[in-house]
């Protein structure tokens, strides 16, 4: 068990580093994946044993080895993030059925966080790779069907595209679209206690930063990282 936690670990770091990639390229439109990696400042290629999650920031001392630019902590800390939610996911189901489908929406979830929190969008690119990559492992590990999964996406969407509608564009096109991504690999019940989740956590964390003067009462707040709250605790600890 221990040598299976370690190697999901590691995956996650991997997933991580990944994660990390993609929501930097996507937000400036650039290749994620035929493109080598550079450093944002002096644009040089980065090595590969550069590249290695965790380890290259420890071995660099958080710098970029061409020209010394400091990389941003978030970056292993991400990834750390990511391997330890992979590694909660293992320890609850363990290699039962909803290990791969738990890993894959946990990475899906993480990805719109970092876009969303970044940039206030949650792209289309990343919705759709959740959404057919999670109607092809939830049939090819078999924990449901069409039918449930339909119910899901609904279940998941429905809410959130009412309070788009109710409130004229109150909460946004992609976090509809995940929430039913999350349903659909959740399941409806499983789902609308997510969403419950979503919104006790969005609705503190708004109070306190109008609270503290950092946000006003009109400011947009980005919705995804509050979806991911509720989904990963539900598919880590609930």
């Amino acid at each position: 068990m221990k040598i299976l936690l370690f190697l999901i670990f590691t995956v996650g770091l991997i997933v991580g580093s990944f994660i990390n990639t993609y929501s930097y390229r996507i937000i400036r439109n650039k290749p994620v994946i035929w493109d080598r990696s550079r450093c944002p400042c002096c644009k040089e290629i980065i090595k590969p044993l550069d590249l290695i999650p965790v380890f290259s920031y420890i071995l660099l001392k958080g710098k970029c080895r061409q020209c010394a630019e400091k990389i941003g902590f978030r970056y292993p800390l991400s990834e750390i993030f990511v391997g330890l939610v992979f590694s909660a996911i293992y320890l609850k189901v363990g290699l039962g059925r909803e290990l791969l489908p738990y890993l894959f929406i946990s990475s899906v979830l993480t990805a719109a966080v970092f876009t969303d929190l970044e940039n206030m969008i949650i792209p289309n690119s990343l919705v759709f790779f959740g959404f057919w990559g999670g109607v092809i492992l939830k049939l090819f590990v078999g924990t449901a069907g069409v039918e449930d999964m339909l119910l899901g996406s609904i279940a998941g969407g429905m809410p959130l595209l009412l309070i788009g509608i109710l409130s004229r564009g109150g909460m946004g096109g992609g976090d509809i679209k995940l929430a039913a991504v999350m349903g659909l690999i959740l399941g409806w019940k499983l789902v609308l206690v997510a969403l419950f989740i979503s919104f006790c956590v969005g609705g503190l964390v708004g109070v306190m930063l109008v609270f503290f003067g950092l946000k006003g009462r009109k400011d947009c707040i980005p919705f995804g990282p509050f979806l991911a709250v509720g989904g990963h605790f539900l598919h880590t600890f609930g």
